[in-house]
């Protein structure tokens, strides 16, 4: 609630963690959970590419076999933390073409041949830096695989449905900020001789408001729980939670400037700042519109 774009990155770190945690060798975990876990170091998750967004599989970053080591070349995009992480979980094409080609590398800053793009100027999250990671023959050791070769899609999209619900839940909080201020708003601002607290219309609003986001705040529990007990539906229920909760952040965020009037516009109000933020919450984990394809595709699936 306090700021959705450092809660939002916080979040990413943690997927990287739990990566590391959940598919990392022991002297991996050895190496980089104590950092990750205590924030003295970042973790990125790059994944997303120039040309490669919605289809992940068709990521084009290569790592090839040279003796004890993976040569990496390609450029990964809007990576949150890029240049001030000290490791990046980096999706690399070892294989054949498709989701069964790839492999999952942790590959430290500082490595030979890893640079990084300008900061990206973005419409929100401004807390946080966005930049191109680019690999140019970089080399890592193949004790860097995280997982085991060919593996890397699986381990991408395990981390996603995580990452799902916490960006869900980053839109619940930056939402609920927003509301809370637009009720007090309401109750102390006059029009016509009366507050506009009032006036049925604005009720109304705000039922609706608090309505939503109480049943998206149940569909990330929902999803939470799918993961927690590793529920075979878990993948769809947490890209519902996601689909709906970051649609309804948004929605939810905008009514209260709204609310606000021309006050809402002002950074002073704070108000416009959620309502940056929250935008992207409906592109970044998968689009909305990817999350409707994993949806519908598993309701045909289970129905066949």
């Amino acid at each position: 609630m306090a700021d959705p774009s450092v809660a939002a990155y916080i979040t990413i770190h943690n997927m990287v963690a739990w990566m590391v945690d959940t598919y990392g060798t022991e002297p991996q975990r050895r190496e980089w959970l104590p950092r990750l876990v205590a924030m003295s170091d970042f973790g990125a998750y790059c994944l997303t590419e120039p040309g490669a967004g919605s289809d992940a599989a068709a990521i084009t970053t290569s790592a090839i076999r040279s003796g004890d080591d993976y040569v990496l070349t390609g450029v990964k995009q809007f990576i949150s933390g890029g240049g001030e992480a000290s490791v990046y979980v980096v999706m690399a094409r070892t294989g054949e073409p498709g989701a069964r080609g790839i492999t999952a590398f942790l590959v430290p800053d500082g490595a030979p041949g890893l640079s990084f793009g300008v900061k990206e100027q973005k419409m929100g999250w401004k807390a946080q830096p966005t930049r191109q990671v680019i690999l140019d023959e970089v080399r890592v050791p193949a004790a860097n695989v995280l997982g085991v070769e060919g593996q890397g899609f699986k381990i991408a999209m395990a981390a996603l449905n995580g990452g799902r619900v916490s960006i869900a839940a980053c839109s619940l909080g930056g939402a609920q900020w927003a509301l809370d201020r637009a009720v007090h708003y309401v109750q102390e601002r006059f029009t016509f001789g009366e507050p506009l607290a009032e006036k049925q219309a604005v009720v109304f609003a705000l039922a609706d408001m608090a309505t939503e986001l109480h049943a998206a705040r149940a569909l990330v529990r929902d999803a939470a729980l799918a993961l927690d007990e590793n529920a075979p539906d878990a993948a769809m229920r947490c890209a519902m939670a996601k689909r709906f909760a970051t649609d309804a952040g948004f929605r939810v965020a905008n009514e209260a400037l709204q609310l606000h009037g021309g006050y809402g516009y002002l950074a002073d109000y704070g108000i416009e700042k959620v309502v940056r933020d929250l935008r992207v919450h409906q592109i970044l984990e998968g689009t909305n519109e990817i999350m409707r394809v994993i949806i519908g595709r598993e309701l045909l699936a289970s129905a066949r």
